[in-house]
Order: structure tokens, then C-alpha cells, then sequence
């Protein structure tokens, strides 16, 4: 017959191998407890939305990355058959310029397209917001300087500042 092998404790006393019953909560365990369980629910968002939901295809200027969810289809299918297909991506005209205003824009725009998206809260059809729509309008002026600067002379004179969008909505795609 086997018997198990002792256990040798401190100060050399041996004992049978037994759960410990003086386990205690203490608050260092519980706070040690919920930092871990945090991490590993992190890691498993970001896992899961860089891996199932295609999430690292938005790091990219690929416009098939803005059909990843179904409610962006009419405007990805309208933009593939737009006069700007040929010129510009979907980042060109929806986030700025800049390295970190672009990121920074995506991040935001992934976040809350997804929880929207998720929540079944979204809008439909998806609308542009107001920052979302100051970027385009700013986009607009970038490429079409020389057909604008008229239109910007005459509201430095006191006149209103025109948006190309209020006539031109629908030349990137459909809305």
C-alpha cells in the first residue's frame, strides 16, 4: 500500500499534504484578484477584436477594412462606383492629416462604431458627427484649394464660410 510522502514544514516538522484551512481574503489578494481578472479580460478584448473582428485591418488605408461591418456596405459599394475611388481612400476624407489626429480619429471611430454596433444603438442610416464632419470638410478644402480659395476670400470679407458638403454630399458616396 501506498502512503503519501511526508511534508516537511519549516523548522523541519512533517505533516500530510492538506489544503490549508487559514486561507484569509485579505485585501492586498482581493485587490491582486480584480487587477488580474482585468488583465485578462483586456487581453481577451483585444484578442478578440484584433483577431475575430478583423480589428488590425483598421491600422491599414484599405477601404475594405470600413466594410467590415455591414452597416458601412452602402457607402464602401457607393464610394467603389464614385469618381473619388480612383483618388482617394476612406481615410483621404474622413480623418486629418496628421499621424496621431489620424490614429487618434480611428481609434475613437473603431470604439464607438463597434459599441454602437454591438449595443444595437446605432443610428441607421450612419450619420457623420460634428468633428467627423469638420475633418471631411477640412479634406474637401485640401484637395480642391484652388476651386475653394474663391469661396474662402469671400467669407474672410465678412461673408459666410461656405461647406463644400451642403452641396456636394453625395460625390464621395452616397448617404
Amino acid at each position: 500500500m501506498l502512503t503519501p510522502n511526508p511534508l516537511v514544514l519549516r523548522g523541519g516538522v512533517t505533516g500530510s499534504m492538506s489544503l490549508s484551512t487559514d486561507f484569509k481574503f485579505t485585501k492586498e489578494r482581493v485587490a491582486r484578484l480584480v487587477l488580474a481578472l482585468a488583465f485578462g479580460s483586456a487581453i481577451g478584448i483585444v484578442g478578440y477584436t484584433f483577431v475575430y473582428a478583423k480589428g488590425y485591418s483598421y491600422m491599414s488605408d484599405d477601404p475594405g477594412a470600413c466594410a467590415n461591418c455591414h452597416i458601412m456596405n452602402e457607402q464602401f459599394d457607393a464610394w467603389m462606383k464614385s469618381s473619388h475611388h480612383a483618388v482617394a481612400t476612406c481615410n483621404d476624407c474622413h480623418t486629418p492629416k496628421d499621424f496621431v489626429g489620424k490614429y487618434t480619429t480611428k481609434a475613437s471611430h473603431g470604439f464607438w462604431h463597434s459599441f454602437y454596433f454591438t449595443t444595437g444603438t446605432f443610428h441607421e442610416p450612419i450619420q457623420i458627427g460634428e468633428s467627423s464632419f469638420e475633418v471631411t470638410e477640412e479634406a474637401c478644402r485640401n484637395c480642391h484649394g484652388d476651386l475653394v480659395e474663391p469661396l474662402e476670400l469671400s467669407a474672410e470679407d465678412g461673408g459666410e464660410k461656405m461647406s463644400c458638403i451642403r452641396c456636394h454630399r453625395n460625390v464621395g458616396h452616397l448617404h
